[in-house]
């Protein structure tokens, strides 16, 4: 039997803890669960089948690199990399400070976690799943999943960073989803609605009224599916062929996961020059001054 390898931020608890569980119970699957949290971390691996708790702050790259070697070493591949680690600010973005002076600079571990990490995280996943790839591992399909919000959908007034965070993290899958093109890499932003997770305390979550709490098996359903593979459906029928079905973005709501619709453009005339963007432009243009300075 073929044994895939799951590398999971954030996965003490909560989302990643629940993910690999559902992995884990496959029984093909190896887990490597990163946390900050080392007493949580082998708590969670002790409750799964195939499990390797790295203890990791995500902030760092070299304890992110430290933990991709570590798994890469132990496991032989990477199959799928869940960029899941996240917190929310509990600061007040708004408070008031004496106008006599400049106000002290605000906590910005929020957007290090939510959005720096993210970024590091998936870079190294696309380095890993090369790796992985120039072993010749047959049918190899890997795919990355990073945790966004549908606070980055919509506006979250008491949490800016976290929200705009979560908002980059959504477009960046957006972007980095060309590697799709180039490695055979999926990539996915899924944007869950109010999960009761750590990410609040219970007396904080006593301020969102039970009704519109999403499941985390709602959550756990929709990562599989995209971990999985093929053609893809979602709870409104809206559907993709296995070749058109990456760089989607996931919100996630109650019982049900819809796939968002790229931004319209505003016109014509944006559409075409955002086409100068494109990785096919900007490579031409970088080797044809490559050969001008030759």
């Amino acid at each position: 039997m073929v044994r895939k390898s799951a590398f999971i931020t954030g996965g003490a608890s909560g989302m990643g803890l629940a993910v690999a569980q559902a992995l884990d119970q496959r029984g093909d699957w190896d887990m490597h669960i990163l946390d900050l949290n080392a007493s949580a971390g082998e708590s969670a691996v002790s409750s799964l089948k195939n499990a390797h708790f790295h203890k990791t702050n995500v902030t760092s790259y070299s304890s992110l690199v430290e933990a991709y070697e570590s798994a890469f070493k132990t496991s032989g591949r990477i199959d799928f990399v869940f960029a899941n680690a996240g917190i929310v600010e509990r600061d007040n973005f708004y408070e008031k400070h004496d106008l006599e002076k400049a106000p002290p600079e605000p906590n910005q571990l929020s957007v290090d976690i939510n959005f720096k990490a993210v970024v590091n995280t998936c870079y190294l996943a696309l380095h890993y799943f090369r790796k992985t790839k120039a072993k010749n591992v047959e049918s190899y399909d890997p795919a990355l999943v990073m945790t966004a919000s549908c606070g980055g959908l919509y506006p979250s007034e008491f949490c800016p960073m976290y929200s705009g965070s979560k908002a980059a993290v959504i477009q960046f899958n957006k972007a980095i989803s060309y590697c799709y093109h180039l490695d055979g890499i999926r990539t996915y932003a899924t944007c869950p609605g109010t999960i009761r997770t750590n990410l609040m305390s219970g007396e904080e979550w006593k301020s969102f009224p039970e009704r519109y709490f999403t499941p985390i098996e709602t959550l756990v359903t929709a990562v599989v599916k995209l971990v999985e593979g093929g053609d893809l459906e979602d709870s409104k029928g809206k559907k993709f062929k296995k070749e058109d079905a990456w760089g989607l973005t996931v919100e996630v709501n109650r019982d049900s996961f819809y796939f968002r619709s790229p931004n319209v453009f505003c016109d014509q005339e944006m559409q075409d020059m955002m086409k100068f963007t494109s990785m096919e432009n900007q490579l031409a243009r970088i080797e044809k001054t490559k050969g001008e300075k030759a």
